[in-house]
C-alpha cells in the first residue's frame, strides 16, 4: 500500500468516522485521509503530516518524533493562543475544537474573561485551560491589573490573542505589546454596524432596521478603538425579507465559526501578508501566488 508523507506531535487525538488502519511493531496507524493520520504508540497519540515518505508502508518501520512543535513542511512553530471571552464562548469552542482536530497549527493555552461564571470560562476549566480574570471589578474582585495580565501572557509565551465575544475595550498597553497579533470577530460586515454599543442582537436589529440586504461576519485586527482595526476576512449572509434579529444572528454565527477558524489557521501558519498600504491579506495554502 502506498503512503504519503507523515508528520505528528503528541498533542491531540482524532476520532474519525472512517479510516484505514495499519499496525507495525508497537505502532498503530490510522489514516484519516491521504495527508492526515493518527498514530498511536503504546498509550501516546500523534497527529499531523511528516517529512518521512515510506514507499511501501508494510515494509518500512516508521520512527516517531514525539516532541516537535514545528510543522516540517513549513518550519513554522506551533503557536500559543490566548482567547478572551465574556459569554458562552461559541467561537472559542470552535477554535479549540479546530486546534484539537489539527485544523489550526496552535493551541489555546490561556483563557481571559471579565465574567468568571460565564459559559466560556466553564468550558475552559472543563478542558484544563487556565482561566484568568481581567479586569478587576466589583463583580470580579479577584481580577488582575493590566500589568499583571501582560506578565501572565508573557509567562505563558502567548503568540496571539483572540477576542471571542469579549465586551471590554482592550487596554492600549496590550495593543502596543501585541502589534498585529490581536484578532476580533464581529457579527456584521465592518465598517458597517460596528463601534461601541454594537454587540449581540443590537447589531442584527440595526441591520434589519436599515434595510440592508446583506450582513455577515468580519475578522479584524484590534487597535485602540472598538471595531476599527483592519479587516482580515469576511463572510456575507443575506438578510431575508421578513428576518428577525434572532434568525439573522443564528445564520451569521454559523459563518463566524467558519471564518474565524480559517483566519486563525492562516495567522498560525504565518500566511497573513500585509500590503504596502497596511491592508492584511491571507495567502492561499494551496496556491502561494493567490491572496484573498
Amino acid at each position: 500500500m502506498e503512503a504519503t508523507a507523515l508528520q505528528f506531535h503528541p498533542h491531540h487525538c482524532l476520532t474519525p468516522k472512517k479510516s484505514l488502519q495499519f499496525s507495525q511493531n508497537n505502532l498503530k496507524i490510522r489514516f484519516l485521509s491521504p495527508s492526515n493520520c493518527l498514530i498511536q504508540r503504546d498509550k501516546q497519540y500523534f497527529t499531523n503530516i511528516s517529512a518521512i515518505k515510506p514507499t511501501k508502508i508494510n515494509r518500512k518501520i516508521i520512527s516517531c518524533k514525539s516532541s516537535s512543535r514545528e510543522n516540517p513542511e513549513t518550519n513554522v512553530k506551533r503557536k500559543k493562543l490566548s482567547v478572551f471571552v465574556s459569554g458562552g464562548g461559541s467561537n472559542f469552542k470552535s477554535i479549540h475544537e479546530a486546534s484539537i482536530q489539527g485544523l489550526i497549527h496552535g493551541d489555546v493555552t490561556l483563557l481571559v474573561t471579565d465574567k468568571p461564571g460565564c459559559g466560556g470560562a466553564e468550558y475552559a476549566r472543563n478542558n484544563n485551560i487556565p482561566v484568568i480574570i481581567f479586569p478587576k471589578s466589583k463583580s470580579a474582585p479577584e481580577g488582575i491589573s493590566t500589568e499583571e495580565l501582560l506578565s501572565t501572557l508573557r509567562k505563558h509565551e502567548v503568540d496571539f490573542i483572540l477576542l471571542a465575544g469579549y465586551l471590554k475595550l482592550i487596554p492600549v498597553e496590550l495593543v502596543q505589546s501585541y502589534p498585529k497579533s490581536i484578532l476580533n470577530i464581529h457579527p456584521s460586515l465592518l465598517p458597517a454596524f460596528g463601534g461601541q454599543g454594537y454587540f449581540g442582537l443590537k447589531v442584527h436589529k440595526a441591520v434589519i432596521a436599515s434595510g440592508a440586504r446583506y450582513s455577515g461576519a468580519t475578522v479584524h485586527f484590534v487597535d485602540e478603538e472598538y471595531d476599527t482595526g483592519k479587516p482580515l476576512a469576511q463572510r456575507a449572509v443575506p438578510v431575508l425579507a421578513f428576518d428577525t434579529p434572532e434568525r439573522l444572528a443564528a445564520r451569521v454565527l454559523k459563518e463566524e465559526h467558519k471564518v474565524y477558524v480559517e483566519a486563525v489557521a492562516a495567522l498560525c501558519e504565518e500566511r497573513v501578508v500585509w500590503r504596502e498600504d497596511g491592508i492584511p491579506l491571507i495567502r492561499s495554502k494551496l496556491n502561494p501566488e493567490e491572496y484573498f
